[in-house]
């Protein structure tokens, strides 16, 4: 999967960038704010991409920081949230702001997003609240009392342990033990090995 470019920003429209990497050009759909951050078009830039693929469709979305990525994908689990949805999202909401309305189950501040409306707000904040302290969204994001510095890794072992069962707050607290043990730039195995020691002891 391709999962970053780095180029030089070849066109820009509405929603999408042309990112040219040695002469290939990728499409990439973006947010208002991610397009805003890619500066002016001949300059060298670099997305951070998730790659979709449907049945009759392979799209590339392209994202300023790797902490809007990582808020796409779980906007985009949310039954009625597609990557039109939730890249909206991201261009009325900084991650920061994102990831405080799930916490405080805050749907009135999703809901001025294009295209987002009180229902569909109410459900992703509904389902979001217990996750939104175990992604980034500027700085340092506390779940159940724990201080939990969010990168990619330590978001990804978050997951991976809810996925085996455990609560996002025994995720979270377990993950942030095992990087205050392994440093900082420990990578997602070694994490998820020692999160889960932490997590059953």
């Amino acid at each position: 999967m391709i999962a970053k470019l780095s180029g030089r920003l070849d066109e820009i429209g509405d929603d999408w960038a042309i990112v040219d990497v040695q002469g290939v050009g990728y499409l990439v759909h973006c947010s208002t704010k991610t397009l805003a951050a890619l500066g002016e078009v001949g300059e060298a830039c670099t997305v951070h991409t998730d790659l979709q693929v449907s049945e009759n469709d392979m799209r590339l979305l392209g994202f300023a920081e790797s902490a809007e990525r990582d808020w796409f994908r779980l906007l985009t689990q949310v039954q009625g949230v597609g990557s039109k949805v939730a890249l909206a999202i991201l261009s009325a909401l900084s991650t920061g702001e994102v990831r405080d309305a799930c916490a405080g189950g805050d749907a009135a501040m999703v809901a001025r997003a294009n295209g987002v409306g009180p229902k569909l707000a109410g459900r992703i904040v509904n389902e979001l609240k217990d996750k939104a302290g175990a992604l980034p969204g500027g700085g340092m994001a506390g779940v159940a009392g724990v201080a939990v510095p969010m990168g990619g890794a330590s978001a990804d072992a978050v997951s991976a342990l809810e996925n085996l069962g455990f609560k996002p707050a025994i995720a979270a607290q377990a993950v942030a033990r095992a990087q205050a043990e392994l440093g900082e730039d420990a990578p997602e195995s070694d994490l998820i090995r020692v999160a889960l020691k932490r997590a059953a002891g």
